[in-house]
């Protein structure tokens, strides 16, 4: 049996010791070994005992403790500046979605600054809620309507003169007075048709004032509380443009009668608009007048009618005011030197000043109709129209009775029905 082989003890150094067949090398001997510099926060561990994930880290964390280089930089900044613009136009768009309404309120802020330079308003501060009302003012120079282009209503006129604007363009005459101030609230009410609207394009003109022209669905807004803030910033611009005129027509759609049935948001604006108007702090010396016009007086809330001291009735026209509203329309037209206008007059008893207008240009167009339908060569010699003439007038009249009675009818059924 052969000798078992002798098992010899495995050298401290290992293979490379049982190679060598000497000794473990010193440790001066051995080449020095890479040490990474501590990063704050890791551990402190000897560079054997670190695994590969935190050599990794401890790479990256050198690397980045090193300058940039200028390829480096510049890529960076390239990234940071694509970055920012995605974001910009992110949030911008989100910003639209939410406020759909957002670009008309950029849109009417150019308006109101446009307008305020074209009114001659300079060095006035005025809030976001303040430039979107600043939209409606009117440019006198815009308006073509003066007090000679309203006929029939001359006691209207005088009263409205002596009681509104007087003491507007008098102002040191009155000023020691509080009876002789001009008046919170001026309403025009009367049939549709008889020149309330037109009264108010003229006040306008002549006024001498600023004139802001107040659309209800200016005041309403989807967010909560916005309505409050553009009541509140009608009156704050009038006063900052004063003396200034807030005309609302149909006056009766906006602030009618308020009953419980009303929606919150509705009627929170309704008390923010009277409080302001006329309320607690108040200046009773600022001159800022609500002039409103109507058809339905009855529709009113009682507030809104205590505010209205100064009310003006603007009925239908009687005989002399008709010819005179004929002879303002026809002032400037074609007309046969023997129409009788009186006569005219007499026979469009009910007829309001757009009735009479309508119906003098149906007039007119009876002389275009039968110029056009005319098929002899030797009528065309001149190339003119005939001027209007008495039978004209007559038809046109015929014509329009015929179309307020079938409108009458209409209504008498559709009442019988309800």
């Amino acid at each position: 049996m052969a000798d078992a082989p002798e098992v010899r003890p495995r050298a401290p150094g290992g293979a490379c010791a049982e190679r060598g067949g000497g000794s473990r090398l010193p440790p001066e001997a051995l080449p020095p070994r890479r040490r990474f510099l501590p990063v704050r926060g890791w551990p402190t561990a000897p560079a054997a005992s670190v695994s590969a994930p935190g050599l990794i880290k401890m790479v990256h964390a050198e690397a980045f403790s090193r300058p940039l280089s200028r390829n480096e930089v510049v890529g960076l900044i390239f990234r940071l500046t694509i970055f920012g613009a995605v974001t910009y136009f992110t949030i911008k768009w989100m910003v639209d979605a939410i406020d759909p309404t957002r670009k008309q309120k950029v849109e009417a802020q150019k308006q109101a600054e446009k307008l305020m330079k074209q009114i001659g308003v300079k060095n006035v501060k005025l809030s976001e809620y303040e430039m979107s009302i600043a939209a409606h003012l009117v440019d006198p120079l815009n308006m073509h309507v003066t007090w000679s282009d309203i006929a029939g209503l001359d006691d209207v006129i005088t009263d409205l003169k002596d009681t509104v604007i007087l003491p507007i363009k008098k102002k040191h005459l009155f000023e020691n007075s509080r009876l002789l101030q001009p008046p919170k609230g001026v309403l025009l009410y009367g049939p549709p048709g008889c020149g309330k609207t037109l009264i108010a394009k003229a006040t306008a003109k002549e006024a001498g004032c600023r004139f802001i022209n107040l659309q209800p669905s200016t005041l309403t807004d989807k967010w909560y509380g916005e309505s409050q803030k553009l009541a509140a910033a009608v009156f704050s611009l009038a006063i900052k443009l004063q003396p200034s005129i807030i005309f609302i027509d149909e006056i009766d759609s906006f602030l009618r009668n308020r009953s419980s049935s009303d929606h919150e948001a509705t009627a929170m604006m309704k008390a923010q608009f009277m409080s302001l108007w006329d309320g607690l702090d108040t200046d009773h010396s600022c001159q800022v007048i609500v002039m409103g016009a109507t058809n339905r007086p009855q529709d009113l809330d009682s507030a809104i009618m205590r505010r209205m001291p100064t009310r003006f009735h603007i009925n239908q026209p009687a005989l002399k005011q008709r010819e005179a509203i004929l002879k303002l329309i026809l002032k400037n037209e074609n007309v046969d030197r023997h129409v009788d206008l009186l006569e005219v007059a007499q026979e469009t008893d009910g007829f309001s000043g757009s009735d009479l207008k309508e119906m003098c240009r149906d007039a007119a167009l009876l002389c275009v109709r039968e110029y056009v339908n005319s098929t002899s060569e030797e009528s065309h010699d001149e190339d003119e129209i005939r001027p209007v003439q008495q039978q004209d007038l007559h038809r046109a009249i015929e014509k329009m009775k015929k179309s307020k009675d079938a409108a009458f009818q209409n209504v008498l059924t559709h009442v019988c029905l309800d």
